[in-house]
């Protein structure tokens, strides 16, 4: 059964930094354009980053843009998002998905993880 494992969540301060990841079984990563999602308590679930399944493409948000980078490890069938300079308002649920096109828009991923909180606080 093919699944998308987040993990590396957890509580930090704000300026610090965390490295979420995404581990797949039953699914080989390379062949998917791997994207990170949030979700805030009472907003929608929003596209982070992306990475294409050559590695030559990578697409932010505008949000994060600077402070977050994604990567892939191919030996590891995961994928990193990692987040430095975290603020509050970067708090939520952070889910992994894969999809065959690129880009941030949800309905393109038919692939999801179970997602791993992050939240920032001092």
């Amino acid at each position: 059964q093919a699944q998308l494992v987040e993990s590396g969540g957890g509580l930090v301060q704000p300026g610090g930094s965390l490295r979420l990841s995404c581990a797949g079984s039953g699914l080989t990563l390379r062949d998917y354009v791997i994207g990170w999602f949030r979700q805030a308590p009472g907003k929608e679930r929003e596209g982070v980053s992306y990475i294409g399944r050559r590695d030559a493409v990578t697409e932010y948000a505008d949000s994060v843009k600077g402070r977050f980078t994604i990567s892939r490890d191919k030996a590891k069938n995961t994928v990193y998002l990692h987040m430095n300079s975290l603020k509050p308002e970067d708090t939520a649920v952070y889910y992994c998905a894969a999809a065959l096109s690129p880009g941030l828009w949800r309905a393109l991923y038919g692939y999801w993880g179970q997602g791993t909180q992050v939240t920032v606080s001092s």
